[in-house]
């Protein structure tokens, strides 16, 4: 599968309705208010706080809606609670506001505050990697082409030191999670981030067959020491002094023998590219 993604935005919907009502009418709402404000009833809070819930469930899914699917709108919810909770103890019926309107900030800055606390990356870093990619995309749009480090450094007044530092950062912020979905435009389900990862410790079939050929090639009419020699010295990176000590010969015995199979090898490998030219004339 390919490795390139083609961003596809999600469909959330946020909607204002009140599914649950706890009080039928607002005169009902405005006594229980009356009632909590002069006793503090807990049962009467709760009833307040399932009233609102809605409010909570509209912000979480608005804030959500920016953010990747790894964030769960419920989690959202969740912190978005205590926002709520505190709006409904802190809120004053003489001021003459509606309560939507009250409690709506506490609720997103109770969201907000469990994001940042989610969140690795210290703030000072993000907003660096804002910086950078801020300054990236305005010299591309000057420029008609990517630009390369030393523009970039230029235009955030930088020395190389701090813009690899900067760069530095900015990798740390970009890293994202293998859990993440993707739509397969091939099949009916999604794929996820690690589906499509590349193994960089995974050898690839194709190169590993050239080596094994060009190492039967090498070692293809030479005798069982001489073998030995091109595999120990090329293959298992051993000296000259290593491999006497290993075949039983003098350093200068092993250097000599070496020369031979590379002039031998030369004449080899000449013979058979003219071969091949030769053949590709044809």
């Amino acid at each position: 599968m390919s490795r390139g993604k083609v961003a596809v935005g999600r469909l959330r919907r946020v909607s204002r309705d009140q599914p649950t009502r706890s009080f039928p009418d607002q005169e009902s709402l405005r006594q229980a208010w009356r009632q909590f404000r002069a006793t503090g009833d807990e049962e009467i809070r709760n009833r307040l706080i399932e009233h609102y819930l809605y409010l909570v469930r509209y912000n979480a899914e608005r804030i959500g809606a920016k953010l990747p699917d790894e964030v769960d709108v419920d989690d959202l919810m969740s912190a978005g609670i205590f926002g709520l909770v505190d709006a409904i103890d802190a809120f004053d019926l003489d001021r003459g506001v509606k309560f939507e309107t009250y409690c709506a900030p506490r609720i997103r800055g109770a969201i907000l505050d469990e994001l940042r606390n989610m969140d690795w990356v210290p703030r000072l870093v993000r907003h660096r990697a804002h910086r950078l990619a801020d300054a990236t995309r305005t010299l591309e749009a000057e420029l008609g082409r990517v630009p390369n480090d030393d523009e970039i450094a230029r235009r955030l007044k930088m020395s190389k030191a701090q813009f690899r530092k900067l760069l530095a950062d900015a990798n740390a912020v970009s890293l994202i999670s293998l859990s993440r979905r993707y739509p397969d435009p091939d099949s009916s389900r999604d794929v996820l981030e690690i589906d499509v990862l590349p193994d960089e410790r995974g050898c690839d079939p194709v190169v590993e067959v050239q080596k094994r050929d060009i190492k039967d090639l090498v070692t293809r009419g030479l005798s069982r020491a001489e073998r030995l020699i091109v595999v120990l010295y090329y293959y298992e990176q051993m000296t000259m002094k290593q491999i006497g000590q290993t075949l039983d010969l003098s350093e200068s015995r092993v250097s000599q023998i070496h020369s031979a199979i590379l002039a031998r090898l030369r004449t080899q490998l000449e013979a058979r590219r003219r071969e091949l030219t030769s053949q590709s004339a044809r």
